[in-house]
């Protein structure tokens, strides 16, 4: 379900980091498609010209993706910007001039969400947000009850159905297609459940630091920014049932259930970890206790997945830049014919970056007399090369109405309450070593039976 489009973009935080490495190109994809074709203005506070901001605009693609010239040109005829404080009536004086005729405007603000409630007063006492719609970015809070103060400023001057949170791990294509195979493969679904599945695990692996962005890592934390909103997403996508129907607010409704049933996390569900050397990062406290790695046991207490352990971990300066799902299967309960060992467990393999693979892990008999077998695993790789870029999708589909792939007020706080008694300090935190898969060693009980299986740099056929 979609409403009337937006009939203008207007990026706040227009000169940052976010726009200058992922929404930049991701308008020049959106022109290239023709899915583009309204007044873009920037607002930021850089004391930049028109002229500098498109320039900015040229480095961003020239960096991050590649510069089409005719693509490029139609952005700049389309760029606006606005120089000036977020806390001045001024600014959005001349965001009301520059707006012209448009009626229906999107606003995306790519701020620090202290400076939330500032916008949206500016934008709403400027007469900005009759028919509006406004694209927030992550994080939503640091905790449960800041959330819900968002949520509230949000609700002050926006209906539920105009306000887009964003994540943009939901419009990645790999993370759709754990939806897509599961309900679209009967004979998959069939034995989706606690009855045939052991464990399911979650590695999201960095092989770099903090690159740089010392400061907000340490506001943020491992759990912070990845656990509680892009692991979620993924876990929701895995064990959420089938909607009911095909309309936004059907599969919306089912991730929220699902996120609603998973049980509220206690210190001895959590190991962290931080890299060696992290404290000695720029904007870094000298005595940090902020985890770069967390390791996280999650259950989902509903009849399909009672005892089911979900076993996640994300981290920074691991061995490599991957991310990975591996579903284990239950072993058969006695050994086939003549074998006399443990039967191996059958395995699906969902690698969801930095390509998609999707691998089967199970048995073939050996050559001989005995029936014995041995593991093999069944290996497809799929390219998509023309293939639509998360902020690519999100964007179009904010501006088109459609918040299908974006978090409702009651998800994102469904998803701050698994996470809000194991933040800060709660559990000890363990120093590792970098290019190493992080401090597992205190909590074998984090430890999936059968151990983690560590993803690979890139996928081998052979």
């Amino acid at each position: 379900m979609t409403g009337p489009r937006s009939d203008a973009l207007v990026l706040f935080g227009a000169t940052g980091d976010l726009a200058f490495k992922k929404i930049f190109p991701a308008l020049q994809a959106l022109i290239r498609r023709a899915h583009l074709d309204m007044p873009i203005v920037g607002v930021g506070r850089s004391r930049w010209t028109l002229d500098q901001f498109k320039a900015r605009a040229k480095d961003s693609l020239e960096q991050h993706g590649g510069l089409d010239p005719a693509a490029y040109e139609k952005l700049c005829s389309l760029l606006g910007y606005i120089d000036g404080d977020y806390g001045d009536p001024l600014t959005f004086a001349k965001l009301r001039k520059a707006l012209g005729a448009a009626q229906r405007p999107l606003y995306y603000l790519v701020i620090p969400p202290s400076v939330f409630a500032t916008v949206i007063d500016g934008l709403a006492k400027s007469g900005c947000v009759k028919d509006a719609r406004v694209v927030v970015e992550k994080p939503f809070g640091r905790d449960l009850s800041s959330a819900q103060e968002l949520n509230r400023t949000l609700h002050t001057h926006f209906p539920e159905p105009a306000i887009f949170r964003i994540d943009h791990y939901l419009g990645k294509e790999p993370v759709q297609n754990l939806i897509y195979f599961r309900f679209a493969n009967p004979l998959l679904e069939a034995g989706w459940n606690k009855n045939y599945i052991e464990s399911v695990q979650v590695t999201m692996a960095e092989s770099f630091g903090v690159a740089g962005r010392g400061k907000f890592y340490e506001e943020a934390g491992a759990i912070r920014d990845v656990m509680q909103n892009h692991m979620l997403q993924v876990i929701a996508c895995l064990a959420e049932e089938c909607p009911a129907g095909n309309d936004r607010e059907a599969r919306r409704n089912e991730r929220v259930r699902l996120l609603k049933a998973v049980r509220t996390l206690e210190p001895v569900d959590v190991v962290r970890g931080q890299f060696r050397g992290y404290r000695r990062e720029l904007g870094v406290d000298p005595d940090s206790q902020v985890e770069t790695f967390a390791a996280i046991r999650f259950r989902v207490d509903n009849e399909r997945w009672d005892g089911v352990p979900f076993y996640v971990r994300a981290g920074k300066c691991l061995p490599v830049t991957a991310t990975e799902v591996l579903v284990r299967f239950k072993r058969p309960p006695r050994p086939v014919l003549d074998e006399t060992k443990q039967s191996l467990a059958n395995y699906f393999r969902f690698r969801l970056s930095p390509e998609v693979v999707l691998a089967l892990g199970t048995k073939f008999k050996k050559p001989g007399e005995q029936m014995v077998g041995e593991p093999i695993e069944l290996v497809v790789c799929h390219e998509a090369p023309d293939e639509m870029g998360p902020y690519e999708r999100l964007l179009g589909d904010a501006a088109n109405g459609d918040g299908t792939l974006f978090g409702r007020g009651d998800t994102v706080e469904a998803a701050w309450r698994v996470v809000d008694p194991i933040l800060g300090n709660t559990t000890p935190l363990f120093e590792y070593e970098p290019n190493t898969w992080g401090p597992l060693a205190p909590a074998p009980e984090l430890t999936p039976e059968g151990g983690w299986y560590n993803p690979k740099s890139k996928e081998g056929y052979s």
